[in-house]
């Protein structure tokens, strides 16, 4: 059975207008090194051209980390045992939640997420395929502590965040994340978590600038998003889409790139951009096994099991809330 609760930490304007959305917008803009949060870009026309790329040849991480999920599902469930409420942070379609949910047999499911027509689907289709679980959807954004329904209230938590949602913060990011996880869980938690690993940089600039272009209309749905909502007139045509490798941060970066100097407005303010300047959009992480490891620790979890594919391409970890301790 799904139950809608309302708890929604979205703010809108007069006008209508998400006003973080727009704030980070305007802010990202007027940087020196233009760059705009990953998150808006998961409006309901990104959200589906994502789950597109999840399909594409070039993109291994989410084939990988569901044959992994499937996999290591029962030594999970017999890790953390029934009776845990599962929360997913950032369900998106949930399409690997069922592989979870069917092996921990849960007390409840609350899947949180700032998209709200995504997540009442796939909270509806989810209710279809598990009529007896309880699932409570929470539209909120999920990198601030978040407030669990009341129906949950008792249960020991089990956290899902899989799909290395992880890797596209920056360390210090990442880490505050997984500290509000810990807030949001409470004592007692327990945490999976999937983190794509370090690997060849060819196979990691294909996966994220496919031959089909389906990555390239993702990254620029970012500027339609902004026109749309935004009262925008960016020339979106004048943008190409741009995958590269950082070898410092260790990470694949997503850029929107001008390819002509241009002039444009957003919510009534000019902005100009020269020739090959680009706006950032996106960073994907990857991780060594011990430094996925330091992360969580760094983030009040302590890594008790960790599971891999035959390739060593992708990581499931499975860690507990670390204990408050006033000093070593």
């Amino acid at each position: 059975m799904a139950v809608h609760a309302d708890l929604k930490l979205v703010r809108h304007g007069e006008d209508g207008v998400d006003l973080a959305f727009r704030a980070d917008v305007l802010r990202g803009l007027a940087e020196p090194q233009k760059a705009i949060p990953a998150r808006w870009l998961y409006d309901p026309a990104g959200s589906a051209l994502f789950e597109r790329i999840t399909d594409l040849p070039e993109y291994y991480p989410t084939r990988t980390e569901t044959a992994l999920l499937e996999r290591c599902g029962p030594a999970i469930a017999d890790a953390v045992g029934p009776g845990r409420a599962v929360v997913e942070f950032g369900s998106g379609s949930s399409v690997k939640t069922p592989l979870l949910l069917r092996e921990v047999k849960p007390a409840a499911y609350v899947p949180i997420d700032i998209s709200a027509a995504f997540l009442h689907q796939a909270s509806a289709a989810l209710a279809a395929r598990f009529p007896d679980l309880p699932i409570l959807p929470v539209e909120a954004d999920f990198t601030k502590p978040v407030r669990l329904p009341e129906l949950v209230a008792g249960h020991a938590m089990l956290g899902f965040f899989p799909g290395s949602t992880i890797g596209n913060m920056v360390p210090r990011t990442a880490v505050d994340l997984l500290r509000s996880m810990r807030e949001t869980l409470g004592e007692g938690a327990r945490l999976v978590i999937g983190i794509d690993r370090v690997k060849d940089i060819t196979r990691l600039l294909a996966a994220y600038d496919d031959r089909e272009g389906v990555t390239a209309r993702f990254n620029r749905n970012l500027l339609e998003r902004i026109n749309r909502e935004l009262g925008g007139d960016i020339p979106v045509a004048r943008f190409r889409h741009v995958a590269r490798w950082n070898p410092v941060w260790s990470r694949i970066e997503m850029h929107l790139q001008a390819t002509a100097d241009l002039r444009f407005t957003v919510a009534g303010r000019p902005f100009a951009m020269r020739e090959g300047e680009t706006i950032h959009t996106e960073n994907s992480h990857k991780y060594t096994a011990g430094q996925a490891r330091f992360l969580l620790q760094a983030g009040g979890w302590t890594p008790a099991t960790q599971w891999t594919d035959p390739q060593e391409d992708f990581l499931i970890m499975l860690a507990d809330a670390s204990e408050h301790r006033s000093a070593p």
